[in-house]
């Protein structure tokens, strides 16, 4: 296109390029999904009729198909939809993004929409009910955003507390991971939005997550790392199922015969769809015979001609293509039927009771560790509250990656504790934790200077060749374009220019970092500051880039000056050209900014304590230090130390301080015995700062428990010796004895132990019995346990039952957790909980025999707390 570009306003980052418009919303509802084989041990009420229903209707499209429409369902048809045949009635289906909130189709800045607690804040709650209305919320959602299919929950178990995911998935435990999972899965799917369980299998760690061979004995694979699935397939029937990236002893997951053939399709006899996660797909005929059944997202790497030509020579049959063709029209027709009507446009649905019902999750998911003293609550009438921490002011809701979206809103501590206190509240910063520096886009103007954010111009070719052929206002100067870049303009190699007048509101050395995903140059008013255009030491962004490099500029008040930054889309390093068979890729830079700090923050955190009646510190990590696509490094809060300076100079300052941590995952707590209060904050999505004003000043009484072992020293943990692994092989050799398993057999005592978690009110537990002393093989035992509140104030206790196998022939955990449930009461209140207990809770597999196994023996049955308070 010759002459002056189009330009296009994207306020959002929203590419209409991307978003093809190919099918609507979903329209078909299912009443009744549950599904269990007749040998399911897990207790269920199925009704199959409607679900064949849905599978007789798919063949009998199949039967009308060519071969080659029949390939063509097996490729995404592009990066989040199905391939749609409208001639043959089979409209395309629309997948979102993520376990903690329907994102859309756009990864920065896209739709609002509604965020929900992360999983482990979730998992916090060991609440079924409130997950199960979390799937219902969730699923209208997802049809605000046109979306059939949202890619959650995820249910990997937390191996490791540096696990980069874990903040995403629910817990170090498989049977508390897959009744949540469960209940999520029941509310999502009851609504007609398919959920997809990921990632299966082994997907434990995210250092060299595509390359790394999981090397899990049979034993741990079965007892732990499946169980969540098979919980979740046999109770639940998600509709679809995403193979992890990793191998798993050998072969990549979404070409292992033995998980997807003999485990999941034969043991379990599951139901549903396979879908490959996004470029997961590791071969041709092997993939396909497996039962991966769909490719994501769209590429011509592994299948359309090369299925067919397997087929021709033997290496795949008719029945494999037939098969996973049948599995994705079997999806569709779960989601959508024969809705062929054009795809509307995303929308926001930002709706009060789901405002709510994530307040409420948030509450439920706040987890007292430690309340000496009776610190909390605070009295909102007469405290003078100081509010301290990098995360006071900020809105840590949620983690990075693909659960990350664009919010309705935020509520930040800080005003959420103003709102609520009636005394003056103070405020101080304490210190910086950045990983990289803030985004410049509050700082930058485009090229009119006129509206926030940078202009883009966009060539076809990776050359600058020509005039631009399109531009676009951007708002936000993270310009990860993984999915948003116009390749219907300027095709699959691209280079473009961006352009932007940063102005800082002080003078003085200021500080701009820039971050390159394939070839880029850093300008600053003409002059290069940065080449960045043949990089090879590699930074910690998800998706692939450099190092973050930091630039000083000498800067006026209010006085514009210009950067421009000159990128393509070619694969950097170069290396990994030859080593991935491909030369271009995703592209894109981030240019951040931090204008030079003027004051001594420390020094004001601890003037700010002194003057208060109590100081809540709020520190922890963040979405960049917490993310998808790399895990943490340590277990320390970051940045070199000074978050823990900076609680222990607040509590020297004021003995009365509350220190509030948000994180997906355990921290290490070096003044944990010096502070007399301590609340686990997780990240807790939009109502983040709500929830935690609402347990602060004592309207909410907190009820979470912890999903995971917090441990005193990193190197307590189980798999310390192996993390991450070496030559793209990572053993699994604390075998069974992950979590609190591993705890109870060295005997070390954790900082705070699994299930652990305080309230504001105090219970009793009375004296458990047993319905029958003898469990048979198609039998239930009852216990039952009563709970009495003997506290001031109305509160929730979750009582934890765990199992001990007095003599085992096999080596057998201390005990491992076999039922929960929570109750609330209220003050004076007793009530008595009947929880079954079957063959499930007393078996374990044996590798001798290929099967589970209930030896007869004698079993203890343990009702605690927590792991570590068994009543």
């Amino acid at each position: 296109m010759a002459g002056t570009p189009q330009m296009i306003d994207i306020p959002h980052d929203i590419d209409p390029n991307v978003s093809s418009p190919m099918e609507s919303l979903d329209t078909n509802t299912t009443p009744d999904t549950e599904f269990s084989p007749p040998d399911s041990p897990f207790q269920q009420q199925p009704d199959e009729r409607i679900l064949l229903n849905k599978r007789l209707l798919a063949r009998k499209k199949l039967e009308n198909l060519t071969q080659e429409e029949k390939v063509s369902l097996l490729t995404a048809a592009d990066f989040w939809r199905t391939k749609a045949i409208p001639s043959k009635n089979i409209p395309a289906i629309k997948t979102s993004d993520g376990p903690n909130g329907a994102r859309g189709g756009i990864f920065v800045g896209g739709t609002k929409a509604a965020l929900f607690p992360c999983g482990i804040s979730l998992a916090a709650t060991w609440n079924k009910e409130i997950l199960y209305q979390v799937g219902q919320h969730l699923a209208e959602e997802a049809k605000a955003r046109s979306a059939n299919v949202l890619l959650a929950p995820t249910i990997c178990l937390h191996r490791h507390p540096l696990g980069g995911r874990n903040f995403e998935s629910f817990s170090e435990d498989p049977l508390l991971t897959g009744k949540l999972a469960a209940q999520y899965v029941r509310g999502l799917q009851e609504r007609g939005v398919a959920a997809t369980v990921k990632h299966f299998v082994g997907n434990e760690q995210e250092t060299n997550r595509l390359t790394v061979n999981s090397q899990i004995g049979e034993r741990a694979l079965r007892e732990l790392y499946l169980r969540p699935f098979e919980i979740a397939v046999r109770e639940a029937n998600p509709w679809a199922l995403m193979s992890s990236y990793n191998l798993v002893n050998g072969l990549h997951a979404d070409m292992n015969p033995h998980l997807l053939k003999d485990i999941l399709r034969g043991d379990w006899q599951y139901d549903g769809t396979v879908i490959s996660d996004w470029g997961g797909t590791n071969s041709t005929a092997e993939s396909l015979s497996a039962g991966c059944d769909v490719e994501f997202p769209f590429s011509t790497k592994w299948r359309f001609e090369k299925v067919l030509k397997a087929l021709e020579e033997g290496k795949i049959t008719q029945s494999d293509i037939d098969r996973a063709a049948e599995n994705v029209l079997t999806l569709v027709e779960r989601t959508k039927g024969s809705d062929l009507s054009v795809e509307a446009d995303e929308r926001e649905d930002n709706r009060e009771e789901t405002r709510n019902l994530i307040r409420e999750a948030g509450v439920q998911g706040l987890t007292l560790l430690k309340n000496e003293g009776s610190v909390l609550p605070i009295d909102p009438k007469t405290a003078k509250v100081a509010v301290i921490g990098p995360n006071a002011n900020r809105a840590i809701a949620g983690g990075g990656g693909s659960a990350s979206l664009n919010p309705y809103y935020n509520t930040l501590p800080l005003e959420s504790i103003r709102k609520v206190a009636q005394q003056p509240v103070s405020y101080a910063m304490g210190c910086h934790i950045h990983k990289w520096l803030p985004v410049a886009s509050p700082f930058c103007t485009d090229k009119t200077g006129k509206q926030q954010g940078v202009t883009i111009d966009w060539f076809r070719g990776d050359k600058f060749e020509g005039d631009p052929v399109t531009a676009q206002r951007r708002t936000n100067t993270d310009l990860f374009l993984w999915d948003s870049a116009p390749l219907a303009q300027v095709g699959p190699e691209w280079s473009a220019i961006v352009t932007t007048n940063l102005t800082a509101t002080s003078t003085g050395k200021h500080t701009i970092s820039f971050m390159s995903v394939g070839p880029g140059r850093l300008f600053i008013d003409g002059t290069q500051a940065l080449d960045l255009w043949d990089w090879t030491e590699e930074g910690e962004a998800m998706f692939d880039g450099s190092v973050d490099y930091l630039v000083e500029v000498d800067m006026e008040a209010g006085r514009p000056v210009e950067l421009r930054v000159e990128m393509t889309n070619e694969l950097r390093p170069v290396s990994k050209q030859k080593q991935f068979g491909v030369t271009h890729k995703y592209g894109g830079c981030r240019i951040g900014f931090k204008e030079a700090d003027r004051v001594d923050y420390l020094q004001e955190a601890v003037d700010a304590a002194r003057a208060a009646d109590v100081a809540v510190v709020i520190v922890g990590l963040d979405a960049e230090w917490e993310s998808e696509g790399y895990d943490r490094q340590t277990m320390d809060l970051p940045s070199d130390g000074s978050q823990d300076r900076l609680v222990e100079a607040v509590v020297a300052a004021n003995p009365r301080t509350v220190v509030v941590n948000q994180s997906g995952s355990p921290v290490t707590m070096p003044w944990a015995d010096d502070v007399p209060a301590i609340i686990q904050a997780w990240y807790q999505g939009q109502e983040a700062g709500n929830a935690l004003a609402d347990v602060l000043f004592g309207l909410r009484n907190p009820s979470g428990k912890l999903p995971c072992t917090f441990p005193r020293r990193l190197q307590d943990t189980p798999a310390y010796h192996n993390w991450p692994g070496e030559n793209l092989e990572v053993f699994y050799g604390e075998g069974l004895y992950i979590g609190y398993r591993h705890y109870d057999r060295v005997n070390i005592p954790p900082l705070f132990p699994f299930g652990h978690g305080l309230s504001y009110t105090q219970f009793e537990y009375g004296r458990p019995s047993l319905s029958a002393k003898v469990l048979g093989p198609n039998e239930k035992i009852e216990l039952v346990v009563g709970i009495s509140n003997v506290g001031p104030r109305a509160g929730a206790e979750t009582v934890q039952i765990y199992v001990r196998d007095e003599k085992a022939r096999l080596p057998r955990p201390e005990k491992e957790l076999v039922a929960f449930e929570k109750v609330e009461l209220e003050p004076g209140e007793t009530k008595h909980l009947r929880i079954g207990i079957d063959r499930c809770a007393v078996g374990y597999w044996d590798t001798a025999v290929g099967r589970w196994v209930a030896e007869e023996g004698v079993f203890t049955v343990l009702v605690g707390a927590s792991a570590g308070d068994i009543k």
